[in-house]
């Protein structure tokens, strides 16, 4: 299930990389942007060719499929359908016609792939059932990845406009997309004390909240240089930390559960 997940998750960074420039969105060169946001910087660089790019894509999407079909075949259909929505949401991010992270639904998408998607995925192959606690807790991670895909969106703002790409901070401008961002925070941190009083998660799961320090620090410096792409990449970085530590508390939270249940 990781490998599948992180060879797909290359794939769609690659294959946004060749539609977002052949679509003439990211096209600074890595000395010219905020390290964190526009790509990858490969293409414009000129490190790899559009073909090369396509093609490693490709590899990594296969391996993605041979992965699900044998999660599929040792764990049940529920992987299949959960795997061909997660890689068709990866194919069509940006890829033509339907490339819907232009049309203003990429935010969603990434909250449900890296919500519900990958956490429901993982605790069907482990448990062989869905239920309601794995569909709960999926939403910090996915709530915390539209913060991220937020913020990443806002220096990216003047060339997503110039290119086509209407996502959310392109057709709602910079200040409501701060807005958005600290929602979406706001939403991932509410979902665990909701769970809890609800009997839905177990309490040690208020351990995500070790990250609220870095996450309203990366909230006061989005507000500050909200204008200033490169200045504002402190914020960035600080959203990166605040979702990976956020997911290493989840695990330790249900580490402990095992441990010493409540």
């Amino acid at each position: 299930m990781i490998v599948g997940v992180a060879v797909n998750h290359f794939g769609l960074n690659m294959i946004d990389d060749v539609f977002d420039y052949l679509h003439v969105v990211d096209l600074k060169k890595s000395d010219e942007k905020n390290p964190f946001t526009g790509g990858s910087g490969v293409l414009p660089d000129g490190l790899l060719t559009v073909r090369k790019m396509l093609a490693a894509s490709a590899l990594c999407f296969t391996a993605t499929i041979f992965s699900g079909l044998y999660l599929t075949h040792a764990c049940g259909w529920t992987v299949l359908i959960l795997g061909i929505f997660g890689m068709a949401s990866s194919v069509f991010y940006t890829m033509p016609p339907v490339k819907f992270g232009y049309r203003g639904w990429g935010e969603l998408g990434l909250l449900i792939n890296f919500g519900p998607v990958i956490v429901l995925g993982s605790y069907f192959v482990q448990a062989g059932q869905l239920a309601w606690e794995p569909l709960l807790v999926s939403l910090v991670p996915g709530f915390m990845m539209w913060s991220m895909i937020i913020i990443n969106e806002i220096p990216d703002y003047e060339a997503d406009r110039a290119g086509g790409k209407n996502n959310l901070v392109v057709r709602f401008g910079r200040k409501t997309a701060v807005a958005l961002y600290a929602g979406g925070l706001f939403l991932a941190y509410l979902t665990v004390p909701v769970g809890i009083c609800f009997q839905l998660l177990p309490p040690y799961t208020l351990l995500a909240w070790v990250s609220l320090p870095l996450a309203w620090r990366s909230i006061k410096i989005l507000t500050r240089y909200i204008d200033d792409p490169i200045r504002m990449s402190p914020a960035n970085l600080a959203m990166i930390k605040v979702h990976g530590l956020t997911g290493a508390a989840l695990i330790a939270a249900y580490l402990l559960q095992g441990g010493w249940p409540t």
